[in-house]
């Protein structure tokens, strides 16, 4: 496949960013966007935060713990929306060729692009600029000629950042990246590979095919390819939603059966509700439930039918809960999400179980 000039575009502190530049008062100050009463959890956090170790997915109590002196800033998600609608307008002035990720990130196929710019490293860096200049917000952008790389580039040097991997350097650069910093390479599979003696992107490279693919499935072969420098998937302008989902943090951690029962009963509602809005319908249901120290469990389960009544994903949420066996009930979070939205049911068997332990 010819080398594609691919742009990936991440805001640096996106919600946080947009809260200090609305509110001057933020500005220099660390900040953290979420709910700062005691089952908070921080939603964004300020590159003045960061320096203290506070983290998205935090509960405030830590983050306030780290950094006494942090301001919490409420979460204004459909300003945010919006801001991202007019970054995007940016974008199109480039190309159509957007594959969003998220509100903050996004790939950009600019091989042939709008304006007819030899070099992608200089779109990238107007784009930056027209971001900064009409939004006052900042973005750093990597360069090269496949997703996974281009996607590395713009961690490379944030924030403010704008990094390029040519196809001629990307072998040495991807053989000195830890294993931690390849894209899809999350704690888990990191601390596998670490006692499979794969460390750097070199170790990886050193693994066949087939010893990957043995040890860690379909992913496996992914991650070949990205030891090689070969990412093969295109930038994709039409998205389709694969899951829609919810979840609720209690104020005190649930302690009993019953109180599950009924917070899932709400939950599951609010599910309904989503699914509605969204138009959605799918055949995989999934529970989710986090304890009071933040560890977690889920179980999915698939049906042959679709999805989108309170009276099928109920019972269906129950049984999950079941099997869960749970022996503790401090629970600070459940949360569902429906799935799986076209594919067809192989096994004609009534109910089939995927069980998943984070």
């Amino acid at each position: 496949m010819e080398n594609r000039k691919i742009i990936h575009i991440d805001m640096d502190a996106f919600y946080a960013s947009i809260e200090q530049r609305d509110h001057p008062e933020y500005r220099g100050k660390p900040l953290a966007v979420g709910r700062a009463e005691k089952r908070g959890v921080v939603a964004a956090a300020s590159y003045e935060a960061r320096r203290y170790g506070v983290r998205s997915a935090m509960s405030s109590m830590k983050a306030k713990q780290l950094c006494p002196d942090l301001i919490f800033a409420s979460s204004h998600m459909e300003h945010y929306k919006t801001v991202s609608e007019q970054i995007h307008e940016i974008f199109r002035e480039y190309t159509d060729v957007i594959e969003p990720l998220a509100l903050d990130e996004a790939f950009l196929d600019v091989t042939e692009n709008k304006k007819g710019i030899s070099l992608a490293v200089d779109i990238a860096r107007a784009i930056k600029k027209e971001i900064k200049e009409k939004l006052g917000l900042i973005a750093s952008a990597g360069v090269s000629y496949n997703k996974f790389l281009a996607k590395i580039a713009s961690d490379y040097k944030k924030p403010d950042g704008l990094y390029t991997i040519h196809p001629d350097r990307a072998p040495a650069f991807i053989a000195k990246l830890p294993i931690e910093a390849f894209w899809g390479i999350g704690k888990v599979t990191a601390r596998k590979m670490h006692s499979l003696g794969i460390h750097t992107g070199a170790d990886l490279k050193k693994c066949t095919l087939t010893f990957l693919t043995r040890n860690f499935g379909k992913a496996g072969s992914l991650y070949h390819d990205f030891a090689n420098g070969i990412d093969p998937r295109i930038v994709c302008p039409e998205r389709i939603r694969k899951s829609v989902g919810c979840e609720s943090t209690f104020e005190n951690d649930l302690t009993n059966y019953i109180a599950v029962i009924i917070e899932l009963y709400h939950v599951a509602t609010e599910l309904i509700h989503r699914l509605e809005k969204s138009n959605f319908k799918g055949h995989t249901l999934t529970l989710k439930i986090k304890f009071h120290d933040f560890t977690q469990k889920t179980r999915s389960a698939s049906v042959a039918h679709e999805l989108f009544t309170l009276k099928e994903i109920l019972p269906l949420a129950k049984k999950l809960l079941k099997d869960l066996e749970l022996t503790q009930f401090r629970i600070r979070l459940i949360g569902l999400s429906v799935s799986n939205p076209y594919e067809e049911i192989a096994d004609t068997s009534p109910l089939q179980l995927k069980f998943d332990f984070d």
